[in-house]
């Protein structure tokens, strides 16, 4: 019998050329079964391989719709790679006006011959004495200075991820995640073997409460969060609580992960790991800040921690680019990146602005600096039929399920992303959308 993975394929190949369209319904997993002549219970590993991969959405009792088409090799890890095909506002990945040529000139002194070899060697999780020094000095905020010393390296932010998660959660441990999560961490979770815990969350984020009551009803290793412009609803944590979910952590003596990755677009607000600093390992990237294909990741680690977690990335194979490393330390000693994430946190608002103009009256939450905002959505839409009619306008967005850690508590939302598009263009889908909330049928 055919491995539910090669089934999985044909029908993403079907989905890649276009044979299966974006918002057409696939056959009940029954009907799915005895067409290919296999169990209903393969159907259903196939069915959920499809939405894995981020190629299908699907809702009990509601059935099962291909999302907006992306080819099948780009969508093994949802949110990872770039969609292709109709406007994304699935993805975020913005770069603004004159962003290369202002990085062009740090690149200058690092193609000479004798820089451009040493920026080729293989380095370790370490990095090198002036990576560390440059990114702790581009992490540290007014209350928290990074030491030098407590910075490590991996090939991207994603890999950062794996390899703290990795040294801190053994596999087949429970670690406690907001209960809409970054999808990434719900793949990287999977493939680590680690349970993931859905953690209640309120208008100010995670709720110091349910990390306690999680806890009680079996141990917790870890807490991964995003306090500071959370993924998908772009809010972020006050400064109280956060005070309080620290003061939670220490009683519970519980190390916890802060991903960072959006936190350049709120430099006002204090990292979870400027509270915490003996427990935090904070994670972040140069791909938000700079551009995806800058694909350097970066964590300031506690002590204590620091040798599990350098462990990690050399066993997993997650060490950094020397070369990225180096054009990193330039741009931010000659204050390209001070300038590039200045037009960004500019471009963002003006993207929040435009967004809460055209989806007036909508049920919207993210942060004003925010390149993404959540849209809980009107009427009988349910999630998955939503995105299936903004498919069928040439538009993805993403739905709720794929953030939702227990997917029989998905609300009816949609994450929607700002940067990629032109503004104008951005502008017109957001009217499209809108008028696809208020005058379609809701998938009734």
């Amino acid at each position: 019998m055919d491995d539910y993975r090669l089934i999985a394929d044909r029908v993403a190949t079907d989905i890649a050329d276009g044979r299966l369209r974006p918002g057409q319904q696939l056959p009940t997993q029954r009907a799915f079964a005895r067409s290919r002549g296999i169990a209903a219970s393969t159907a259903g590993r196939v069915y959920r391989e499809l939405a894995r991969r981020g190629l299908t959405v699907g809702e009990v009792g509601r059935g099962t719709f291909v999302r907006a088409g992306r080819g099948a090799d780009g969508a093994r890890i949802a949110l990872a790679e770039p969609a292709a095909g109709p406007l994304d506002l699935e993805l975020n990945y913005p770069v603004v006006p004159g962003q290369a040529e202002l990085l062009a000139g740090g690149l200058a002194p690092l193609l000479r011959t004798d820089a451009l070899g040493d920026a080729l060697r293989p380095i370790g999780a370490a990095g090198t004495g002036a990576a560390r020094r440059a990114l702790a000095g581009l992490l540290s905020t007014g209350s928290w200075e990074v030491d030098a010393a407590d910075l490590l390296f991996a090939g991207n932010g994603r890999q950062a991820i794996a390899g703290a998660l990795s040294a801190l959660v053994p596999p087949g441990q429970r670690l406690g995640v907001e209960a809409l999560t970054y999808p990434v961490v719900k793949a990287v979770a999977e493939r680590l073997g680690i349970r993931l815990v859905p953690l209640a969350m309120d208008e100010d984020g995670l709720v110091p409460d349910a990390v306690a009551a999680a806890h009680r009803a079996a141990p917790l290793r870890a807490v991964y969060l995003q306090p500071r412009l959370q993924n998908p609803l772009g809010t972020s944590m006050p400064h109280e609580r956060a005070a309080g979910l620290v003061e939670e952590l220490r009683r519970l003596g519980l190390p916890v992960v802060e991903d960072a990755v959006w936190s350049f677009l709120r430099p006002d607000l204090t990292p979870l790991a400027a509270l915490a600093p003996e427990r935090t390992v904070l994670v972040d990237s140069l791909s938000k800040r700079l551009a995806p294909g800058l694909t350097s990741g970066f964590a300031a680690v506690p002590a204590a921690l620091r040798e599990r977690v350098a462990g990690a990335l050399r066993s997993g194979g997650w060490t950094p680019s020397g070369f990225a490393l180096e054009a990193a330390v330039r741009w931010i000693g000659d204050g390209s990146l001070a300038a590039v994430e200045a037009a960004k946190r500019a471009d963002a608002a003006a993207r929040q602005l435009l967004a809460r103009e055209a989806l007036t009256g909508q049920r919207l939450r993210a942060d004003p600096c925010s390149y993404y905002l959540w849209w809980e959505l009107p009427g009988a839409w349910r999630a998955e039929a939503f995105v299936a009619a903004a498919a069928r306008a040439g538009i993805s967005v993403t739905p709720a399920t794929a953030f939702a850690v227990d997917p029989r508590r998905s609300p009816s939302a949609v994450r929607v992303a700002l940067a990629s598009p032109p503004l104008p263009v951005l502008a017109r889908a957001l009217e499209t959308l809108a008028r696809i909330a208020t005058e379609g049928e809701g998938g009734r």
